[in-house]
C-alpha cells in the first residue's frame, strides 16, 4: 500500500497490463510513469532516474477474525465493487478462486531469469529492507517462532508474526530483545511484548508502543511479503534467515 503523493498534488495509479519478472507494473495517471509494484520505484518513463520512491503504509496480511479483534470500528471494503459480481471474490483457499491454481502450481506464469533455489519458488517471506540492505524471512519459520530477534546491516530489529494467519511485521528494537509476555496463551499476531530491560510494549501496525510510557515508541520498518521468487527477481543480493 503506498501513498500517490510523489508530486505537488496527488494522482491515481491504475494496472499497465505489463509484468517484469513476473510482477504487476502499475502507471501514474500524472505522469505516466510505470512502476513497480514490490519495490514502489519508477522503472520506465519520465520520472526514471529521479530518486523518488513512493511512501509505503503499514499493511498487514492476516484474517478477518484476527483483524476485527484488534480493529472492531473497522470499515470493510463491500465485496459490490460494480467491476465484477460479488461472487467472483473467492477465499484463495477456494477452488474456485480466479488465482487458486496459480497459487497451487510449483511455476510462475511467466519465465523468472533471476532464480535462487535455496528456497521454492512460491515459498512466502518476510522481506525487510534496512537502507537498501535485503533480508528474506520464511513465513512458515516466524510464524512458528512468533517472535525473532535479529539485527539487519547493524540494527537492531524485531520481527513478529501470527501462527494462524499470514499477519508478519518487523520493527526496530534499540538493542533490546523481545519475548511475548506470560499471558499470551494464542496462535495470533502478539499483542503485548516484554522487552529485555522488563518494560512492556503493545503492538500496533505503526509501531510498538511502551504501555507506562506512550511517547516511547519503536516504529515499523519497510517490509512486505511476496513469493520468494519475487523478493529474491528485485534482490538478488539478499540475506536469508537461518543461513
Amino acid at each position: 500500500m503506498y501513498s500517490t503523493s510523489f508530486l505537488d498534488e496527488p494522482t491515481t495509479f491504475g494496472t499497465s497490463g505489463l509484468l517484469y519478472r513476473s510482477n504487476k507494473v502499475m502507471y501514474d495517471r500524472a505522469t505516466n510513469t510505470l512502476w513497480s509494484q514490490l519495490t514502489g520505484r519508477p522503472i520506465i518513463g519520465p520520472l526514471v532516474g529521479s530518486d523518488i520512491r513512493l511512501k509505503i503504509f503499514p499493511l498487514v496480511l492476516t484474517t478477518w477474525g484476527e483483524w476485527l479483534t484488534d480493529h472492531p470500528d473497522t470499515t470493510v471494503l463491500s465485496l459490490d465493487t460494480g467491476y465484477y459480481s460479488p461472487t467472483q471474490y473467492q477465499r484463495e483457499d477456494d477452488s474456485a478462486s480466479i488465482y487458486f491454481s496459480y497459487r497451487n502450481s510449483a511455476e510462475t506464469m511467466f519465465p523468472v531469469w533471476i532464480r535462487d533455489d535455496r528456497l521454492d519458488a512460491k515459498e512466502e517471506v518476510l522481506g525487510l529492507t534496512v537502507d537498501d540492505v535485503y533480508k528474506a524471512y520464511p513465513l512458515r519459520v516466524i510464524s512458528e517462532m512468533r517472535v525473532l530477534n535479529d539485527t539487519v546491516n547493524g540494527v537492531d530489529v524485531v520481527v513478529i508474526a501470527s501462527s494462524s494467519s499470514m499477519d508478519a511485521r518487523a520493527y526496530r528494537s534499540d538493542g533490546m530483545t523481545f519475548e511475548p509476555t506470560d499471558e499470551d496463551s494464542g496462535t495470533g499476531l502478539p499483542r503485548l511484548l516484554v522487552a529485555s530491560d522488563g518494560s512492556r510494549w503493545r503492538v500496533t501496525e505503526a509501531a510498538l508502543v511502551d504501555v507506562v510510557d506512550e511517547s516511547r515508541t519503536l516504529p515499523s520498518m519497510f517490509a512486505n511479503i511476496s513469493f520468494w521468487f519475487g523478493w529474491y527477481a528485485f534482490h538478488s543480493d539478499t540475506l536469508l534467515y537461518g543461513e
